[in-house]
């Protein structure tokens, strides 16, 4: 049997700020902290992976060599939201004709939102 995707673990240097990010970004209730990182969970009854967010005081220098793509059934009113929550457009070199917008958390870190339906979404 294959592996599947559990929890997704970010290092940053802002554990609190990037906690409320995402979990307002996902939707995802926050744990309360026994250590210094933070855990988000999936709301009950929904899937989907966990979310682990671990201090590290290392600067992000480059681009992210793994990223998340997200689906939205209103994308651009998602987009907006997110800036709104405290994300920023990213420039990585898109041409413009992608159908993904690419934006960055409040500590750099990017990941897409599609702006059309994809495949992976009607899966679910």
């Amino acid at each position: 049997m294959p592996i599947a995707v559990a929890q997704w673990t970010l290092d940053v240097d802002d554990v609190q700020r990037e906690a409320e990010f995402w979990s307002a970004a996902l939707g995802y209730p926050t744990e309360p902290a026994r250590t210094e990182s933070i855990h988000l969970h999936p709301p009950e009854g929904s899937t989907g992976p966990s979310v682990w967010l671990q201090p590290t005081h290392d600067p992000k220098r480059v681009k992210n060599r793994l990223h998340l793509d997200f689906g939205a059934a209103d994308p651009e009113a998602e987009v907006a939201r997110l800036l709104e929550l405290g994300a920023r457009h990213c420039d990585v070199g898109q041409t413009g004709s992608e159908s993904f917008v690419v934006l960055a958390d409040p500590e750099g870190n990017e990941f897409c939102v599609f702006t059309e339906p994809h495949p992976e979404l009607d899966r679910r």
